[in-house]
């Protein structure tokens, strides 16, 4: 060791030892939220997260609205919900524009088909998304066109962004010089055949 220097000491690991999973009683682990297999162990706050189509604001929202209707807290655990409980929070979630909340949150302002301000989750949401891009390409909107050749929608510049398939002149230059180092090897071999 050299003069004047201590020792090094291991260090510690600081932190939480690893997460052991422990069974507690009354706890899923499993729970079944909107469509969306969920962690039981989850707080609701956190659990409603992992449900397409429903962001932050939308989660406390929601959050708010299963505390005030069923009386459920938001830290409780997904996992000890009832049955009856999670088919109400269902319920909920799936008729969340009816409980409040402002109007630009939801993902499906002045709906087509019914003029309301909807909030649709799961499944609902992606055949919605469809639904406006097919009607859309039917009526041969701009926006219909653009969706119909694969090309950006909502006005981004496109001169270098959002190239698909492969580099055109590139390639060409490499097919070129190929080409040429070919035909050269050919008419190479030709002569050593005479």
């Amino acid at each position: 060791m050299a003069a004047g220097k201590a020792p090094k000491k291991k260090k510690e690991t600081k932190g939480k030892p690893k997460a052991q999973e422990k069974e507690e009683e009354g706890i899923r682990g499993i729970v079944r939220l909107a469509g969306k297999d969920l962690s039981g162990h989850l707080p609701i706050k956190r659990a409603l997260l992992k449900v397409r189509g429903i962001s932050h604001t939308t989660a406390k929202i929601a959050a708010n609205a299963i505390n005030s209707e069923l009386k459920i807290s938001p830290d409780t655990k997904a996992g000890e919900l009832s049955d009856e409980q999670i088919e109400k929070v269902d319920n909920v979630l799936f008729n969340i524009h009816k409980y409040g909340g402002p109007k630009l949150i939801f993902n499906g302002r002045k709906d087509y088909v019914s003029n309301d301000n909807v909030h649709v989750i799961m499944n609902d949401l992606i055949f919605a998304n469809e639904q406006d891009v097919e009607r859309e390409k039917r009526a041969y909107s701009w926006r219909g066109y653009r969706h119909a050749y694969g090309q950006k929608v909502r006005g981004q510049r496109t001169r270098n962004t959002g190239r698909r398939g492969m580099a055109v002149g590139v390639l060409r230059k490499s097919i070129i010089a190929q080409q040429k180092g070919g035909a050269a090897s050919k008419e190479g071999g030709k002569e050593k055949k005479k």
